[in-house]
């Protein structure tokens, strides 16, 4: 976010990589509101979304009698973009044909609707994404290397969730209030267990995955704080005898705290198992299950 801010007021080229559900777009709407662009149009448009010669029509709009069906002329995506942003999601998945046109846009900021003569200049800021290695892409001939070098001007790397788990429970609270809004609930939060183990998983769908999960557990609690009964059976299977996320700056007690309630969730809440996975003795982790007051917040 610190490279968003330092290059969103400026009219580079972006392309932002990432795994599906990272929040691309998410990026991609911080960079256009952080611009001198902010006022103007923010258009999207997803690539994968359409065939090829839909997609033509989409960019770059046609003018009446093009194809059948061309009743009247219409402004492609770039007009309406015209002073402002314009984001192409999943930019992989251009063909070959698009691709050209839309290499000649970036390097003269010209082109013509389908089926017209006319030429139409626009002021339009890009920005791309694609969950893609596009550099595999252009070695296996599917890219094209000079439109792949105009996108990259400037290039963003969203790292997956896994490798951010300190934004977890930001996004967990997010979500929180906004699916109770939604949904007209009042769920107050999370149980302990149920926070270590959504810290633990991996999330391989991602900001998109952690947000389902969150909206089904807000829709199934029972109680004001959502369970791990209540969390998807992947989450509750996730490996956490093998991962405790311990902070630096977290204090001994909250560490021991800490492993100690993944270890129960680890073997089901059975406490023999757990204290004999801890070393401990019964009567030892009782009491510090009774001091941490785990299983009563």
């Amino acid at each position: 976010m610190d490279t968003v801010s330092q290059i969103a007021d400026t009219n580079a080229s972006v392309l932002i990589t990432g795994e599906s559900g990272v929040g691309k777009e998410l990026v991609a709407d911080a960079l256009h509101h952080l611009s001198g662009r902010a006022s103007g149009p923010f258009v999207k448009v997803s690539c994968a979304s359409f065939a090829e010669t839909l997609l033509e029509d989409e960019l770059f709009g046609h003018e009446k009698g093009a194809f059948s069906g061309a009743v009247a002329p219409r402004k492609g995506r770039f007009e309406l973009a015209d002073g402002g942003t314009l984001f192409l999601d999943e930019i992989g998945d251009l063909s070959q044909m698009t691709q050209v046109k839309l290499l000649r846009v970036l390097q003269e900021r010209q082109f013509e609707r389908l089926g017209g003569e006319k030429t139409i200049t626009v002021d339009v800021r890009l920005i791309a994404a694609t969950n893609k290695d596009l550099k595999q892409e252009v070695q296996e001939g599917r890219f094209r290397e000079d439109l792949y070098y105009r996108l990259n001007v400037i290039h963003l790397e969203v790292p997956p969730l896994r490798e951010r788990r300190e934004d977890i429970p930001l996004l967990m609270a997010h979500f929180l209030e906004s699916f109770n809004e939604r949904n007209k609930r009042k769920v107050e939060g999370f149980t302990t267990q149920a926070r270590s183990a959504m810290l633990a998983y991996d999330w391989p769908g991602n900001i998109r995955e952690l947000g389902n999960c969150v909206e089904s557990a807000v829709v199934l609690a029972s109680q004001p704080l959502i369970d791990l009964d209540d969390l998807p059976a992947a989450i509750k299977s996730a490996s956490l005898e093998e991962r405790v996320i311990i902070p630096v700056g977290t204090s001994l007690e909250q560490a021991e705290k800490a492993l100690i309630i993944a270890t129960l969730v680890a073997e089901g809440g059975n406490k023999s198992k757990a204290a004999e996975t801890l070393g401990l003795a019964r009567k030892t982790l009782y009491r510090k299950i009774e001091d941490y007051q785990i299983g009563q917040e």
